[in-house]
């Protein structure tokens, strides 16, 4: 079985994808700095299960501190990357530009230049939907134009992809960027619409709605971009020569008032709406053609909207407070 190292192991989609990699057999090097955007005790929480698992090694470590991010990779034999860390979010990157070239780019230069040294080959990179803009041509195919990002989160994840192909070119790294579509599930960040919305609800409180209700997410269940991260890794280890970028999407768009009917429906509860302008940096649809994940990584989704939405909901009436 593999080495991988996941960055970001103790986020939501990093702790999820490094409990199945410990199933199979895998040798996981977990590495997290707890970046304050939220609290640390909830990512202390999502590792619970597999912290002291005997093939878990977990590094505390700032990925845009080089000297740090090398000593902790020192005696390991590493067969890949799963580079999952950075900081997400539209809105919050308009306000703090700086802190998303750091911990985005800056740290994915630095992964690159640790694989370059040590001589790792193979990493399945996250990358995201937000590169497509605002373009009109959905579904968002992999050889769209994505050259107008509207906020400095898609322009960092961008700009990451050119890193990469300038690695792939330079160093024969093999490297699959991974475009995310708007993951949800348990573990979800608290900041995201699912359980931000699902938290006000239950709490008998008015939710705010940005726009006229019309604007649609590709919503992605967890367990689905998990399966397809898993599938890069597989095609990783059997390829050489790799470039790839790969939609990992529903290829389902749900309305933002569809999002909250069927919150609602799965939490049994009335809704407050609070209208709201849009915001700065948001798109009208995200869409994900997903041919080219079906014939490379094998990708199939299995979860429905609804059903990923129950899922949550019970998770959340589970866990709220803890």
């Amino acid at each position: 079985m593999s080495t991988i190292i996941v960055t970001g192991c103790a986020g939501f989609i990093g702790s999820h994808l490094t409990e199945h990699l410990l199933g199979n057999g895998h040798q996981v090097i977990g590495i997290d700095n707890f970046d304050p955007f939220y609290d640390r005790k909830i990512k202390e929480r999502n590792m619970l299960d597999f912290v002291n698992h005997p093939r878990f090694h977990f590094r505390e470590v700032d990925l845009a501190d080089f000297d740090a991010l090398n000593k902790g990779l020192n005696g390991f034999s590493i067969d890949s990357v799963v580079h999952l860390a950075g900081k997400a979010g539209v809105r919050p990157s308009i306000e703090d530009p700086q802190g998303y070239i750091r911990a985005n780019i800056m740290a994915t230069q630095n992964i690159l230049d640790v694989m370059k040294n040590m001589g790792i080959k193979k990493m399945a990179f996250a990358s995201s939907s937000s590169v497509y803009g605002n373009t009109k041509e959905t579904p968002f195919h992999e050889e769209q134009d994505v050259s107008n990002p509207i906020s400095p989160y898609a322009f960092t994840k961008k700009a990451c992809e050119l890193i990469n192909y300038t690695y792939h070119s330079l160093y024969d790294l093999d490297i699959i960027n991974l475009r995310f579509f708007t993951v949800f599930g348990p573990r979800q960040r608290p900041d995201l619409a699912i359980h931000k919305f699902t938290r006000l609800i239950l709490n008998d409180e008015e939710i705010p709605m940005f726009g006229d209700g019309s604007t649609s997410r590709d919503y992605t269940y967890y367990e689905d971009t998990v399966s397809g991260i898993v599938g890069a890794i597989n095609y990783l280890e059997a390829h050489d020569k790799v470039y790839e970028t790969i939609n990992l999407g529903n290829n389902q768009p749900v309305k933002l008032s569809e999002m909250i009917a069927a919150i609602v429906k799965a939490t049994e509860k009335k809704v407050r709406i609070k209208q709201m302008q849009m915001q700065p940096g948001d798109v009208d649809i995200t869409y994900a053609n997903i041919d080219k994940a079906k014939e490379l990584l094998g990708y199939n989704p299995q979860y429905s909207f609804e059903e990923g939405v129950k899922n949550f909901v019970e998770w959340y009436r589970q866990t709220a407070g803890k």
